[in-house]
């Protein structure tokens, strides 16, 4: 306020020497009138530079500021500082909410933003996928009228948040969620939300898995130490034709045991992406050769096997490993032999598309069983059985599909399975053009 006094003490200074030479110079009466006068101006301009003062404060926060005039013009300097500051402060603030809603949208996570009743007060993209929600339309209403859940509401209207929900939410099918609410500020809350999905059906992989391969072990294990405390027993009382054949059946369930062995070794060097290894060229018409050897083993005189021997413009190489792609073949043609009935046919063959720049077909088909189309799509799962009663019989361990199918997408190469029930199937490999090379003279 010292600007004020100052001014007003050099006003009232200059209005009473003006007063006093008008008393001087004419009368009393002019005196008074200019002292009157003077003081109406004085008081007319402060009103004035009120005004636009008032003016000022009813616009915008961001209005320039007016430039003053006499003690009012360090009042406007001040305020234009303050007015600086303070627009500096909300730029500071601004940029500080812009960043955490930023930081907020880049969270892997849902997040929620909720108030003492369950309110709504921000909430990210992620959140909005899993619940179903929208920030422009839901901000405001309670979240306990929008997720329609009752296990959600009722996790949330309970308030004990230490142990987190799992969620399957009605609205979408298939999809897991995990959420749980955090307690923050004096009645705020966050609710977090992530999307368990895969994390869950890994889970039940994972459990299906073990049961599986315990399953498998389990029944060969079993007949192969009853055969040994049978033999421990009753040795020297047993026909050498009766050990032998214990014997063999002990050798049957412990080589069962061994490919088990064999194909998870395999497939988990498969699944877990080690270095596949040296790729070379393989020819192809050896390797059907020693696929249809395997499968006439296999097969033991039970099944018509025919190889359709390729045209000389089909016979080359193939570029890859070996020991995968006949680790590929010979489980499809295992397959084709063990759920044949007697007396089935199986062809196999191998063709190249007549296409330009087209690539190769290996193609086993057989007229056995065949598989419901339902079926289909989950055979190339870990221990998909579509008839395991049948599966154990036939000594197949469940993982050669599995196997199939990751050794062909090592080589880019994809599996194609039709069939109908009753009247056999055919089980295609298709590779691509850059995986076959000219057939190598040495």
């Amino acid at each position: 306020m010292g600007p004020f006094w100052f001014e007003a003490l050099i006003v009232a200074l200059l209005t009473c020497a003006a007063a006093l030479a008008a008393w001087v110079l004419w009368s009393p009466f002019w005196a008074l009138l200019v002292l009157g006068l003077l003081g109406l101006l004085y008081g007319v301009h402060h009103l004035r530079q009120m005004s636009r003062l008032l003016h000022w404060l009813e616009q915008p926060t961001d209005t320039p500021l007016p430039a003053g005039s006499g003690a009012w013009e360090g009042v406007f300097a001040m305020l234009h500082r303050r007015a600086r500051r303070a627009a500096e402060e909300r730029n500071q603030l601004g940029q500080a909410l812009d960043r955490f809603r930023h930081a907020g949208q880049a969270l892997p996570e849902g997040v929620v933003i909720l108030d003492a009743d369950h309110t709504i007060e921000w909430l990210n993209v992620r959140a909005e996928g899993h619940l179903g929600l929208r920030l422009a339309n839901d901000v405001g209403s309670p979240i306990t009228n929008l997720v329609r859940e009752p296990d959600f509401i009722a996790y949330i209207e309970a308030g004990q948040y230490t142990v987190p929900l799992i969620l399957h939410p009605l609205r979408t099918p298939g999809r897991t969620l995990e959420l749980q609410a955090v307690r923050y500020g004096e009645s705020q809350k966050l609710l977090l939300s992530r999307d368990i999905t895969q994390l869950d059906k890994l889970e039940t992989m994972r459990r299906d898995f073990v049961a599986n391969v315990s399953h498998e072990l389990k029944t060969p294990l079993t007949v192969v130490s009853g055969f040994l405390e049978t033999l421990l027993d009753s040795l020297p009382e047993m026909e050498p034709e009766d050990v032998l054949h214990f014997l063999g059946l002990a050798r049957q369930h412990a080589l069962r045991m061994q490919r088990l062995i064999d194909d998870l070794l395999t497939l988990s060097a498969l699944e877990t992406g080690s270095a596949a290894p040296s790729e070379e060229r393989v020819a192809v018409a050896e390797l059907l050769a020693e696929v249809v050897d395997e499968a006439r083993a296999l097969s033991n005189g039970r099944h018509r096997i025919v190889l359709e021997t390729p045209v000389p413009e089909d016979v080359c190489s193939l570029l890859g490993s070996r020991s995968e792609l006949r680790s590929a073949f010979g489980n499809l043609v295992s397959n084709a032999v063990r759920y044949t009935p007697a007396d089935g046919e199986i062809r196999i063959a191998w063709r190249r598309t007549p296409e330009a720049g087209g690539g190769g077909i290996f193609n086993v088909s057989d007229n056995g069983i065949g598989i419901e189309s339902h079926h289909i799509a989950r055979l190339t799962e870990r221990f998909y059985r579509v008839d395991r009663g049948r599966s154990s019989e036939t000594g197949g361990t469940g993982l050669g599909l599995a196997i199939v199918k990751h050794v062909l997408t090592r080589h880019q190469a994809v599996l194609e399975i039709s069939s109908q029930l009753g009247h056999g199937s055919t089980f295609t490999a298709r590779f691509p053009a850059q995986r076959l090379a000219p057939q190598s003279t040495s």
